[in-house]
């Protein structure tokens, strides 16, 4: 038997858990966290094919055409989570547990279970992710009653939580908890419905959550970049709770020491989005790519996540959109990737730009015309100021302060104004002609 259950951890076989020991713990080598270890029962839930599929997802879509390492997926990435969540929890357990006893009643089997809760909604928190993940995720459905809005990956992925994996959530015989799909979905959602474990939710999705702590360091180490580095243990020993603006109830916030920690962070997620995510040719290939599968897609976009059709959702994965690729199908943005041959940046914004700056742009777009076949647009919130703003406990002598982190660094509140760039792109067999309109534009302005 001893032999039987190596050979099975050694190839990473399937094992009926049926013939496993309760609370038997089984890890996974990861390269930033060293070894990720989960029970019997989350490794049967990675084994189920939802999670599986996740395999087959890239976290970075098209990005190794620039940066050649990023072939990681949102497998390895969403066990990373559960790594960093469960650290968090449990940091947060050392420096509050009496606050949360206290304003909670919770015990010590309250805290179990949540912890649980917590790990499961890290783990699957990304497993309605579509084929090259953000890259795609235009083409989700728009909304029954708001035409102009899209579904999101994170509908999916609770629609699959409460479906097809909700028998290897609910019936496991390590589920002494009662742990229901609906409240793990429910943490991902930041539905009111959960009670007192709503204060959770900021570990999954929140300004200092685990999803971003471990793909800005995943991606960083990937690409063979050094943007996304900052100090991650720092941060997780630093997580507490503070009383919020609105009733007194606790938040999750961040002790004073470490607000330097929670900076380099929020630097860092800016550096990734300016120097990685906004790269011009990554930014082009995305372009392609969307266009591609808009081609391949029956009716141009996915299928909904309600009976049938989240099944038939849950085919589709890099495998099957490089498949089409391969045969021919996705039209000329399809030859583009096929080929290499993608849209050229031929002018640019700067980041924080002067009125005279979105002046020329708009005199350089309108000469070029319809040589312009894409624009892209930077903007993005890289801090969120207003309630969400991630909160900083400071003591000073015997009274407690609680002010939010933009208060207490001037480089968090200069992110926060960035108006972001505007790059114009034209046909590569377009750029030299755009170049010597844009020339002419740019001689006459000065």
């Amino acid at each position: 038997m001893c032999l039987f259950f190596f050979f099975a951890l050694l190839y990473n076989c399937r094992v009926d858990s049926s013939q496993m020991p309760l609370n038997r713990t089984f890890e996974f080598r990861c390269p930033i966290h060293g070894f990720i270890q989960l029970s019997a029962w989350e490794r049967d839930i990675v084994n189920q094919a939802p999670f599986q599929r996740l395999r087959r997802i890239r976290q970075l879509a098209w990005t190794d055409y620039v940066y050649p390492g990023a072939m990681h997926t949102r497998f390895e990435h969403s066990l990373g989570v559960m790594h960093v969540a469960t650290k968090l929890y449990e940091s947060i357990m050392t420096n509050s547990r009496a606050i949360l006893d206290n304003e909670y009643s919770w015990n010590a089997a309250d805290h179990e279970r949540n912890e649980q809760i917590v790990r499961l909604a890290a783990l699957l928190h990304d497993v309605g992710h579509s084929p090259f993940s953000h890259a795609s995720e235009e083409l989700f459905p728009t909304l029954s009653d708001k035409p102009n809005k899209r579904h999101k990956h994170e509908e999916y992925s609770s629609a699959i939580i409460r479906g097809p994996l909700a028998a290897a959530i609910e019936q496991h015989p390590e589920n002494s908890f009662k742990i229901t799909a609906d409240e793990v979905a429910s943490i991902i959602e930041g539905k009111t419905k959960l009670g007192n474990l709503l204060f959770w939710k900021d570990i999954i999705a929140g300004q200092l959550d685990a999803d971003r702590m471990d793909y800005l360091i995943r991606d960083s180490h990937h690409l063979g970049v050094q943007y996304g580095r900052f100090d991650v243990n720092r941060v997780i020993a630093s997580m507490t709770t503070v009383p919020s603006n609105d009733d007194g109830a606790p938040r999750i916030g961040i002790q004073e020491g470490g607000w330097r920690a929670a900076e380099s962070l929020i630097l860092a997620r800016y550096s990734m989005f300016t120097q990685v995510y906004f790269h011009k040719t990554r930014i082009a290939y995305d372009h392609h790519l969307f266009h591609a599968m808009k081609e391949i897609l029956p009716g141009g976009c996915f299928p909904r996540f309600e009976g049938q059709a989240l099944a038939d959702y849950m085919r589709w994965d890099d495998w099957k959109v490089l498949g089409a690729l391969s045969e021919g199908h996705g039209g000329e943005h399809a030859e583009r990737l096929r080929q290499r041959n993608h849209y050229r940046k031929v002018f640019g914004n700067p980041e924080s730009s002067s009125n005279q700056d979105t002046m020329l742009l708009l005199r350089v777009s309108s000469a070029l015309g319809d040589l312009v076949v894409h624009t892209a647009n930077s903007e993005k919130s890289w801090y969120k100021p207003g309630p969400s703003e991630i909160p900083v406990l400071d003591w000073r002598g015997t009274s407690m302060v609680v002010n939010p982190l933009s208060q207490y660094s001037r480089i968090v509140r200069s992110i926060e104004s960035a108006s972001g760039e505007i790059l114009l792109y034209t046909r590569p067999e377009d750029v030299a002609q755009a170049i010597s309109i844009i020339n002419e534009v740019t001689q006459n302005d000065n």
